[in-house]
């Protein structure tokens, strides 16, 4: 066995379709953060996909948007030249926190940039992609349309399954 074989963990072949989680639960933009809550809370899961009618990833929501509605407000700094107030920072930044802390229906609080993994992607590139954007959980998809999750449960569980 080369030194290559003994450091690879999971086969080559491994494909997200092998490891992904294929009954997904989903939320609408529409519904709200309360109804989020209950179903992480009844489905013990961390984020949940929100997708269109026609099955499109639009966004996610997870438990990191909802605990953002608790943290403190960031105030951009400024100064005052002539009775006018300049800003150091960005006052969209502002507006996106007060939105997000406010925010009763799954659109304004989920995140909108969501990564997304093909089911052809090998498990190697979505640990990859997890580990390098630091996030928990990826959608499926396939044609463009949410097919499955991988979350990195589904990775270590490929990793044991292996050994």
């Amino acid at each position: 066995m080369s030194d290559e074989q003994k450091t690879k963990i999971i086969p080559d072949e491994l494909k997200a379709r092998d490891i992904m989680v294929k009954e997904v639960m989903t939320v609408t933009e529409e519904q709200t953060v309360d109804q989020v809550i209950q179903m992480l809370m009844d489905y013990n899961v961390s984020g949940l996909p929100v997708v269109d009618d026609e099955q499109h990833v639009v966004g996610i929501v997870t438990e990191g948007d909802l605990i953002y509605r608790s943290k403190k407000l960031e105030i951009p700094r400024y100064f005052t030249i002539l009775d006018s107030y300049i800003f150091f920072d960005n006052t969209n930044k502002m507006e996106e926190q007060i939105r997000k802390m406010v925010g009763y229906r799954v659109k304004e609080i989920m995140t909108k940039e969501v990564v997304t993994v093909d089911v052809e992607d090998t498990v190697e590139d979505i640990a990859t992609v997890m580990t390098r954007k630091n996030i928990n959980r990826v959608p499926v998809t396939e044609n463009g349309k949410l097919v499955g999750i991988v979350t990195r449960r589904d990775i270590i569980r490929a990793y044991a399954s292996e050994r």
